[in-house]
C-alpha cells in the first residue's frame, strides 16, 4: 500500500502545472532529537500555517522513509528521527536529504533539500589495536615502516587531521604522506640506528586526533622488536677463575662454575663452553658442562701428584665469536695419606749377651701429606727391653735398655706406632720382630732332685731299668745333653740314681723242721692222755723270696687217719682234734703241704710221724720228754743270740741310711720313682701292709751329664739268705722304701722302721 501511495504521488507531481524549480535548502546537524525544530517550512514557501491545514499539506519522501515531519499548525520541518549522517551518507563529504511539501488543494509541491551537517561524533579507529615490527638492528637511519591508518566515519574537519607518537623518543617519528590528496599514508621513520643488546624492543603508541572540536583521537599499540645481529662476542665474567676442592673430592663433584655473557639473543647468545689447550692429566680429571659452565671431577685427585691444574676455558656463541679464561684449581691437601716407616738397617737375631745401648734398627718416618697432616710422632708400645730414640731429622733408631736373656724372652715383638697431626690423625704400625740368639749361660739341671727305680731280680742283660731327663735352658748345640755315669758327687750337673732290686718268686719254701733229708724220719709221740688241742709237733719252714712271695701257709695234705690232727694254716702247728682212742692206729703218717704267697705260688711238702702211745709206752714218756726240752732250750738260746744281731745290724743300717738321705736332700730338691715293672708299687704295698719285708739288695746309681766314665756300686746283702731248696716260677713286688728286710740262717725275720720284729718261726715254735 505504501509503495502504490508513493507511485501515485509522484505520478501526481509529475502531474502538477505548477511546481517550484529551486529547492528549499535547510541545514541540520546530525544526532538532533527527535522533534527538533529543523526551520518554518510555511514561512519559506509563502504558505500560511491555515493554509497548510486547508490544503492538507504533507511531507513526500522518494524512499519513503521519513526522516522529518511537519507541524500544519506552525507549519515548522521537526526531525522525526535522529539522523546518522555517516548512516545515511557514510564517508561522503556531503550529506543531503530530499523531500517534497505536497499540497492537494489545489495539488502543489516544493522541493526541500536538507543538508545534514556532520558533527565530530566519531573518534578514529586504527585497524588493529597492536601492531608488532621487527626490525634489524642494523638498519640504517632513514628506514621507514608503513602503518595503516586510521578511520574516521566524521568528515571534513571532524576527520583525521594528525598522527603523533607516544612517549616522544629518539628512534622513530611519525610521517604523513596524502594519497589523492585526501587518504593519508602513514609510515614509521627510524631516525637513530638501534641496539637490541641496549633496548631490545620498544613499545609505542601511535595516536591519530581529528579536527573536532573538542577533538577525538585513537590509540594503537607499536611494539618494536629490535632485531639481534651477532655483533657481540660472549664476555667472561671473570678473566680467572680460582678454584678449591679436596682431594677427596667424589667423582661428579663440582668444583666451580664459569659464566661467560653474550648480549645478543637467540642462536647467537646460545654460548657453549669447552676446554682448550688443557694438559692431558688435568683433561682427564675434569670435564665442563658445555652448557652450564660447571667444572666437575671426573677421577679421584691426588694432591700428593698435582697440587694445581691450569686450565683454559673457551666460551663460543651461536654466530661463532668465542671468549677465553683461565681456570686456577687448587688440590687441597687431605689427610689421606698413614705415615710411612722406611727401614734402613734390622739386626736380628741378637745375641743375649748384647750390651745395653745397641743399635738394633734404624728407620726414617714420611708422610706424603703437607702441612700438619705431615707432621710425624713416633712411638714403642710399653717396653722395658728396648727405646725409641731420635737419631737425624727425620731417622729414628731402636736401641736396647737392658740386658737379654733369652731363657726368659727369645722373642720381643716391638710394635712402632707413627701417627701424623691430621684430624682425625692417621697412624702406621711397623712390627720389629727380634729374636734373641743363645749364649751358653745355663748348666743342664736334671728335672728332679734324686731318682728312684726298681729292676726285678733275674732280669735281663740291657733291659731298661728307668730314665732319667735333663734339661738346658739354652737352645741349639748349647741345650744338647749327654749322659754318663760318674760317682756320687751331686753338683748341679749330676743326680743321685738309687737302684732298688724288686723280689720275684724265685724260691720254693724250705722245711726246716721236721727234717726231710734225714732216712729215718723222727717220729712225735702222743701219749693217750692228750687232748683236744694239744700241741702234737709243728712244722717250720722258711722262704728266701721276700714279700708276699715270703708269706707261708700250711695245709694238711694226708694223713693216716684225717680227722684226728688239725694244721694251723698260719703257724704250721700240728693239734689234735678229737681225743685218741684205742682202735686209732698207733703210727700215724701226715703229710703237710707249705705254700707261698707267690704268684703263682711254690710249695714244698713235710713228711711227719706220730705215734699213739698207750699205757705199755708210759715209760719211755720222760726220757724223751727230757730230751724234747733240753732241744728246747739250745733253740731258744740261739734264737735270742740271733734277734739281739739282726736288731743290731738294722739299726746300725737304718741310720746309715737316714744319714745318707739327710746329705742328698741338701743338694736335690727333690726325687721321682721310675719302676721297672707294672705293678711293683702295688705289690710292694700289699707286701709292706702284710708285714713282711724284701731282701735287702739295694743298688745306687749316679749318673751325670757330658761324661763318659761310669760306676755301678752294689749293695750287698746284709746277711747271707738262705739257698733256696728249689725255684719256682711266681713273682711279687713289695715296697721296700721304709723297710730293710733281713736274712738269717735259721729263717726270714723282717724288722719294720720302729724296731718291732715280725713273727717267725724256729724248730717249729712261734718266737717274737
Amino acid at each position: 500500500m505504501a509503495s502504490a501511495r508513493q507511485v501515485l504521488c509522484l505520478c501526481a507531481l509529475l502531474c502538477v502545472p505548477r511546481v517550484r524549480c529551486e529547492p528549499i535548502r535547510y541545514s541540520v546537524a546530525e544526532e538532533g532529537e527527535s522533534g527538533s525544530v529543523v526551520a518554518n517550512v510555511a514561512e519559506d514557501a509563502g504558505l500560511t500555517p491555515a493554509q497548510l491545514s486547508a490544503r492538507r499539506a504533507r511531507i513526500a519522501s522518494p524512499d519513503g522513509r521519513q526522516h522529518f515531519g511537519l507541524e500544519r499548525a506552525t507549519g515548522r520541518l521537526v526531525l522525526a528521527e535522529r539522523l546518522d549522517r555517516e548512516e545515511m551518507c557514510g564517508r561522503s563529504l556531503t550529506c543531503t536529504l530530499a523531500f517534497e511539501l505536497l499540497l492537494e488543494n489545489p495539488l502543489q509541491f516544493f522541493r526541500v533539500e536538507v543538508a545534514v551537517e556532520d558533527v565530530n561524533d566519531h573518534s578514529p579507529v586504527f585497524p588493529e589495536e597492536r601492531v608488532t615490527f621487527q626490525i634489524p638492528e642494523t638498519s640504517d637511519p632513514g628506514s621507514r615502516f608503513p602503518v595503516e591508518a586510521a578511520q574516521d566515519l566524521d568528515v571534513g574537519s571532524n576527520s583525521i587531521q594528525a598522527y603523533s607518537i607516544a612517549p616522544e623518543n629518539e628512534y622513530f617519528s611519525v610521517s604523513i604522506r596524502k594519497r589523492s590528496g585526501v587518504e593519508m599514508h602513514v609510515e614509521l621513520v627510524l631516525e637513530k640506528p638501534l641496539d637490541r643488546e641496549e633496548q631490545p624492543e620498544l613499545l609505542l603508541s601511535l595516536i591519530a586526533t581529528d579536527g573536532g572540536s573538542p577533538p577525538r583521537s585513537g590509540t594503537t599499540q607499536i611494539h618494536i622488536v629490535v632485531l639481534d645481529v651477532n655483533d657481540n662476542a660472549p664476555v667472561f665474567t671473570q678473566d680467572v677463575y680460582v678454584g678449591q676442592v679436596l682431594e677427596s673430592a667424589t667423582v661428579g663433584s663440582v668444583v666451580l662454575r664459569v659464566l661467560a655473557t653474550d648480549p645478543d639473543v637467540g642462536l647467537n647468545g646460545d654460548i657453549s663452553y669447552r676446554f682448550s689447550n688443557v694438559p692431558e692429566d688435568s683433561q682427564s680429571t675434569f670435564t665442563i658442562d658445555t652448557v652450564s659452565g660447571e667444572i666437575r671431577v671426573t677421577k679421584p685427585l691426588d694432591f700428593e701428584t698435582t697440587q694445581k691444574h691450569e686450565i683454559s676455558v673457551r666460551a663460543t656463541d651461536g654466530g661463532g665469536l668465542s671468549a677465553l679464561c683461565k681456570v686456577l684449581v687448587e688440590v687441597m691437601d687431605v689427610n689421606d695419606n698413614a705415615p710411612e716407616l722406611v727401614i734402613s738397617s734390622f739386626s736380628s737375631p741378637l745375641p743375649e749377651n748384647t750390651e745395653p745401648g745397641t743399635v738394633v734398627a734404624v728407620f726414617a718416618v714420611r708422610d706424603r701429606d703437607s702441612g700438619v697432616n705431615g707432621e710425624i710422632s713416633c712411638a714403642l708400645e710399653d717396653q722395658l727391653s728396648f727405646s725409641l730414640r731420635p737419631a737425624y731429622k727425620n731417622y729414628y733408631e731402636l736401641v736396647t735398655l737392658g740386658t737379654l736373656d733369652r731363657e726368659e724372652t727369645s722373642q720381643y715383638l716391638l710394635v712402632i706406632t707413627a701417627a701424623d697431626a691430621g684430624s682425625p690423625p692417621l697412624t702406621t704400625t711397623q712390627t720389629f720382630t727380634v729374636d734373641i740368639s743363645d749364649v751358653n749361660d745355663n748348666a743342664p739341671v736334671f728335672n728332679q732332685t734324686s731318682y728312684t727305680m726298681y729292676v726285678p731280680e733275674n732280669n735281663i742283660p740291657g733291659v731298661l731299668v728307668g730314665a732319667v731327663s735333663a734339661a738346658d735352658s739354652d737352645a741349639g748345640p748349647n741345650a744338647k745333653v749327654t749322659y754318663s755315669l760318674r760317682p756320687v758327687h751331686p753338683t748341679d750337673t749330676n743326680v743321685t740314681v738309687l737302684l732298688l732290686v724288686v723280689d720275684e718268686n724265685d724260691n720254693a719254701p724250705l722245711v726246716l723242721h721236721p727234717a726231710q733229708d734225714s732216712s729215718l724220719p723222727s717220729s712225735e709221740l702222743v701219749p693217750a692222755s692228750a687232748e683236744v688241742g694239744d700241741l702234737v709237733t709243728k712244722v717250720v719252714a722258711v722262704d728266701a723270696d721276700s714279700g708276699q712271695n715270703s708269706w707261708l701257709s700250711f695245709h694238711l695234705l694226708r694223713a693216716t687217719d684225717p680227722g684226728l690232727f688239725a694244721v694251723g694254716s698260719q703257724n704250721g702247728e700240728v693239734r689234735l682234734r678229737r681225743p685218741v682212742t684205742e682202735r686209732d692206729a698207733v703210727k700215724q703218717k701226715l703229710e703237710v703241704l707249705v705254700r707261698d704267697n707267690g704268684r703263682p705260688p711254690l710249695s714244698a711238702t713235710a713228711a711227719l710221724s706220730v705215734l699213739l702211745l698207750n699205757g705199755l709206752s708210759q715209760e719211755h714218756l720222760p726220757q724223751q720228754e727230757l730230751a724234747v726240752q733240753d732241744e728246747d732250750s739250745s733253740l731258744t738260746i740261739y734264737l735270742i743270740v740271733s734277734l739281739v744281731f739282726v736288731s743290731l745290724l738294722f739299726l746300725t743300717s737304718v741310720a746309715a741310711f737316714v744319714a745318707c738321705k739327710v746329705c742328698k736332700r741338701k743338694d736335690l730338691k727333690g726325687g721321682h720313682v721310675l719302676y721297672g715293672t707294672g705293678n711293683l708299687q702295688s705289690s710292694l704295698a700289699a707286701g709292706a701292709a702284710a708285714g713282711t719285708l724284701p731282701h735287702a739288695y739295694c743298688y745306687e746309681i749316679n749318673l751325670t751329664t757330658g761324661s763318659g766314665n761310669s760306676e755301678f756300686k752294689f749293695l750287698k746283702p746284709i746277711l747271707p739268705s738262705v739257698p733256696p731248696q728249689h725255684s719256682g716260677t711266681g713273682r711279687g713286688v713289695d715296697d721296700a722304701e721304709d723297710f730293710l728286710p733281713v736274712h738269717n740262717s735259721m729263717g726270714d725275720a723282717a724288722l719294720d722302721i720302729s724296731g718291732t720284729p715280725s713273727v717267725g718261726h724256729l724248730n717249729g715254735l712261734p718266737f717274737n
